[in-house]
């Protein structure tokens, strides 16, 4: 199998899995945002919001740390994942302690379920971590699909119990039903946790070490990527505290429908440059031109996913939040709804898409201390945007300045890593892209009034597929998608190799 297909396969069981996930979380806010108020359901998002800032400390940019070194010697495989088994699980123990006694001093969530709701979570997110871990192992081998496995059946299992919660054990008290529902994401992590440890110990041994040269190594390798992701988090989710603290919970809970549709989404590129970061490292260790075709096509893989979704997000945006909500979420005469803000975020999952290929290619040259720069001075300017923008326009003005911010972060990231690697984007191909999304677009905003007239807000079940195909045969047509491309695909080593053999 040609290297090619293997990141394509790696990168598309990953997809499958994230498709079921993604329903599996359209579920969860569903079945959230009409069991609960506005307000509670504000709550709910804000107790995740909050144990985010602290469970990416514990994190540090760890796992792609370990995909990176133990894609380059697979003979150490057992050791590194044993010493940052151990280092992570210290980290998580000690930021999930810090969020807890933290969000008890925070008078602003007095008489609030937040604070109990975050002592119960910080075991979730222990648990994500810890899994998120020894994933790394499925990760550098190219066999995610068992990862993507796991996490659908831990996902499927939190949702069974929230239906429970909502239609069955707790109908009508709705406190205990509040901290059900995150009692049930528990139960599913744990769940997904031993399945992912299954295929893991397949592959290699699973034992806490405490090797504390390795410890060293890799915590000031990761370091400055680790300090990158925080910063990266604190301009991506601060928006939430500024809103909750400056608007309430109620219009965090409608800023959060939106947000919590694109965060099935923004996993994607990573899931994808995961897979492709082994191999874009072995070309740089090897020092050939591998990696240019790499990046070139990585690129377009990015972009070919990114615009169209950015297009079909805007035209589509009431019709999807009523089916993930109900119409308490939607805009209506003086007021603006979760629709408004989806329209403005998916601006900022396309750059996000974008620039996750240039920040990868700083972890596999080992620049990650420029993350921190570029990073640093993005938190710096969401901030301040952010203090100026959301008193006067809410949830809006924190979804602008999250464009401007992703915005920033893809510049600054091109242009460093175009300074330290001669690599080119093949624009015309971007060019076509956009095209093509912009003819999809067109064609599911023509038959949006006769969809919603006999199918009513669940057309969109049927634009979406609509859709796909409009803009796959103009990918084609366009010739986007080159003869080149599909013979890379398809090509073994026993074609007698190819540019990413």
């Amino acid at each position: 199998m040609s290297i090619a297909r293997k990141i394509l396969s790696n990168t598309a069981a990953q997809l499958a899995g994230k498709a079921f996930m993604a329903l599996l979380g359209i579920a969860v806010v569903k079945i959230c945002t009409n069991y609960l108020s506005v307000k509670d359901y504000g709550e709910y998002v804000m107790i995740y919001e909050f144990l985010a800032f602290f469970g990416i400390a514990a994190d540090l940019g760890l796992f792609t740390i370990a995909v990176k070194e133990m894609s380059k010697d697979e003979s150490k495989t057992t050791k590194l994942i044993g010493n940052i088994l151990s280092l992570r699980t210290i980290l998580v123990l000690v930021t999930m302690t810090a969020a807890v006694i933290t969000v008890f001093l925070i008078p602003g969530y007095k008489n609030t379920y937040i604070p109990i709701g975050v002592a119960i979570a910080s075991i979730t997110t222990f648990l994500t971590i810890l899994n998120g871990t020894i994933s790394s192992v499925l990760q550098s081998r190219l066999k995610m699909e068992y990862a993507s496995v796991a996490m659908v059946i831990g996902k499927a299992v939190s949702v069974g119990l929230m239906v429970y919660v909502a239609f069955f054990g707790f109908p009508q008290n709705k406190e205990a039903g509040f901290l059900m529902l995150i009692g049930a994401g528990i139960v599913g992590n744990l769940v997904m946790t031993l399945i992912t440890n299954h295929y893991v110990r397949k592959i290699t041994t699973l034992e806490y070490r405490f090797d504390f040269d390795v410890w060293k190594e890799v915590f000031f390798q990761a370091l400055p990527y680790g300090i990158a992701l925080i910063l990266n988090t604190v301009y991506f989710r601060v928006n939430s505290i500024f809103i909750s603290f400056m608007r309430g919970q109620e219009e965090v809970g409608i800023y959060a429908v939106a947000m919590r549709m694109l965060e099935q989404l923004t996993v994607l590129p990573l899931y994808f440059m995961n897979s492709v970061l082994p191999v874009l490292t072995r070309s740089l260790e090897e020092k050939n031109d591998k990696y240019k075709i790499i990046i070139r096509y990585a690129f377009d893989f990015l972009a070919a996913m990114a615009v169209p979704m950015a297009v079909g997000g805007i035209v589509l945006s009431s019709q999807i939040i009523r089916v993930i909500s109900n119409s308490d979420y939607l805009s209506r005469e003086g007021f603006y709804g979760s629709d408004m803000a989806l329209k403005i975020m998916v601006l900022a999952v396309l750059f996000q898409f974008l620039n996750i290929l240039f920040s990868f290619i700083l972890v596999a040259l080992t620049k990650q201390i420029k993350l921190l720069y570029i990073s640093g001075a993005c938190v710096l300017f969401n901030i301040l945007v952010n203090f100026i923008t959301v008193p006067m326009y809410g949830f809006r003005g924190a979804a602008a300045t999250s464009v401007l911010s992703e915005l920033f972060i893809l510049i600054g990231t091109y242009t460093v890593a175009k300074k330290y690697l001669d690599f080119s984007i093949n624009f015309k191909n971007l060019a076509k892209i956009i095209f093509s999304s912009v003819v999809m677009g067109l064609t599911i905003y023509m038959l949006e009034p006769l969809s919603d007239q006999y199918l009513k807000h669940w057309g969109i079940l049927l634009l979406i597929p609509i859709g796909m195909i409009v803009y796959t045969t103009m990918l084609f047509a366009t010739k986007t998608v080159s003869k080149e491309m599909m013979a890379l695909i398809k090509k073994t080593p026993s074609d007698g190799g190819s540019h990413l053999n």
